[in-house]
């Protein structure tokens, strides 16, 4: 027998053409994949109308390893808007496969809050990973291709090469490799490895660039490595950027699904959030506001990471502004950032709860930094009893801060009315005075502490010694005026998963810094950050299964 929640899926799916149509998209132009999917040509992204739509961005506390909802509470928002009256369009990341067979499963929200025709979503969708795999892998290729060379060498040393292949897979076997082996026809050996395709820079770059020729520059800005005698090899010395970008034809195009309600979604692009900038492309971005009255985007992890990135980095690079944020808090969490043990938060604990709540002050106060106002979503879980969800709205009426309970999960946009409301009201209403965090024109260390200090809450910032070599190498390559996309962990505030809560008077060691010239930053890792996860002892993966008529079991 179908659930609710089954038989509402198949009455609501409509032909992808109508959901076209409710943002004046004409079937004619639209790029069908099959009955429910479409890629929408640049030409809709329309960059002198963007600023008709309001701009809604969706964060969240320092999360639990399984998360607290935020694309959830992002489509119900949405759906809640529209039926308020306003066309909305919630604009998403693509998932990665290695998540869906790993450890959280898909990413498509749930319950009567999801991205439909989910299963496809989840997996190979329209294909745009593997576009920017082959991509990247194309020029991993044009690099051991040349430095094996005799003719047309570029005289690349390859000990400074740092350009690995991608995989969207969970693989930790591929994180060390040597390649090259076999003999001269087979290439100079080398080290190298796999990193997983959300973590690639040709991802960041796919959603940073706003036409085809800004992503031609941004690919051949891409920084190889040294030739012997020391000069800076990038990719446009290889050639390599008409080829890339050719293969990103179709990729670049953003990709029109629809929520359960019908609601038209922006699915596009997947950078992680704990290595690159956590948001969808900037096209997809343009286009929501460019055709809606609101756009309800998400930035991934908690504030301190996805949204941070998404305001001193994306925001800058393409002149966008939030007309309002949103924090999703959840009571399992702030119990967790209490010392409640993982696998005893749906039993009831006010005192638990009220050892956490500094997570949430913590955040709310960093939103403050930026000039904007903030609404708190409590995402509520069945577990959750009513004296615990007192307690948060509590902390937030002592802070002046809006709140409103969100049952989006099991209610859909019906469950997000009061929250919707908040939301129009903060976006048309608040005239906090929105700023970025710091200038592009700082110094990279007063950038790094300037995040380290203000929005972790941490004392100060140690160096390593090859984090010092790097930061010369910056100044060498004259990218210093870049931003900075702080590589940490998204566990806690800190870099040190271990302190929950909200932890203080801790030091970030920045242990190496990278450079991602194509996308336009440079990256402090902090802690140990993982560009190839590893499958958990018990994947997702074995949950997953497909009938005689197609029917996919287990994706969620």
């Amino acid at each position: 027998m179908k659930s609710d929640l089954e038989i509402a899926q198949e009455a609501t799916m409509r032909p992808i053409t109508e959901i076209a149509a409710q943002l004046g998209l004409p079937a004619d132009d639209i790029v069908q994949y099959g009955r429910y999917k479409a890629k929408i040509p640049l030409r809709y992204v329309n960059q002198g109308r963007e600023k008709k739509g309001r701009l809604v961005l969706v964060s969240a506390i320092s999360p639990t390893p399984a998360g607290e909802g935020k694309t959830t509470v992002s489509i119900g928002l949405s759906q809640a808007l529209n039926r308020l009256g306003h066309l909305t369009t919630v604009v998403l990341r693509e998932p990665s496969l290695g998540p869906v067979f790993g450890i959280k499963g898909g990413a498509t929200g749930g319950g009567f809050s999801q991205v439909l025709p989910m299963e496809d979503i989840n997996l190979h969708f329209t294909g745009d990973f593997a576009a920017v795999e082959k991509a990247h892998n194309l020029l991993a290729a044009l690099i051991d291709n040349n430095v094996q060379s005799k003719t047309r060498s570029l005289n690349i040393d390859p000990r400074t090469v740092n350009w690995k292949r991608v995989i969207d897979m969970n693989d930790r076997s591929l994180r060390h490799i040597i390649v090259g082996l076999g003999g001269t026809a087979s290439g100079i050996p080398r080290e190298t490895g796999f990193d997983i395709t959300a973590a690639s820079e040709v991802m960041a770059i796919l959603c940073l660039a706003e036409d085809m020729e800004d992503l031609k520059r941004r690919l051949g800005n891409i920084f190889v490595g040294y030739t012997y005698d020391k000069k800076p090899i990038y990719a446009r010395d290889l050639k390599a950027e008409g080829a890339m970008a050719a293969l990103l034809k179709d990729a670049i195009l953003p990709n029109l699904v629809q929520t359960l309600e019908g609601t038209p979604a922006l699915i596009h692009g997947g950078p992680f959030a704990n290595i690159a900038q956590g948001t969808n492309t900037v096209l997809a971005t343009k286009l929501a506001l460019s055709h809606s009255d609101y756009a309800v985007t998400e930035a991934g992890f908690g504030f301190d990471l996805g949204a941070e990135k998404f305001i001193d980095i994306k925001c800058q690079s393409a002149g966008l502004k939030p007309d309002a944020v949103v924090l999703v808090a959840t009571v399992r969490a702030l119990k967790y950032h209490g010392g409640m043990p993982i696998k005893e938060l749906t039993t009831p604990s006010v005192e638990y709860l009220r050892k956490g709540v500094g997570n949430l002050q913590k955040h709310l106060e960093n939103m403050s930094l930026y000039g904007i106002c903030p609404v708190v979503a409590i995402n509520k879980f069945a577990s959750d009893t009513p004296e615990e969800l007192d307690v948060i709205k509590g902390v937030c009426a002592e802070l002046g801060m809006r709140v409103a309970e969100a049952n989006v999960w099991g209610e859909g946009g019906q469950g997000a009315l009061e929250l919707a409301k908040l939301v129009t009201e903060v976006a048309c209403g608040c005239h906090e005075n929105f700023h970025p965090l710091y200038s592009w024109d700082m110094k990279p260390e007063e950038k790094i502490e300037t995040i380290a200090k203000k929005v972790y809450g941490a004392i100060a910032v140690d160096y390593t010694a090859t984090a010092k070599a790097a930061m010369k190498t910056v100044y060498a390559l004259g990218l210093d005026k870049l931003p900075v996309c702080m590589a940490k962990t998204q566990k806690s505030l800190s870099d040190n998963p271990d302190l929950l809560g909200r932890p203080k008077d801790f030091v970030v060691t920045v242990r190496d810094i990278e450079i991602a010239a194509g996308a336009g930053f440079i990256i402090p890792i902090t802690g140990q950050i993982m560009r190839m996860p590893g499958l958990p002892e018990t994947p997702s993966a074995e949950k997953i299964n497909i009938d005689n008529e197609g029917n996919i079991t287990g994706l969620f």
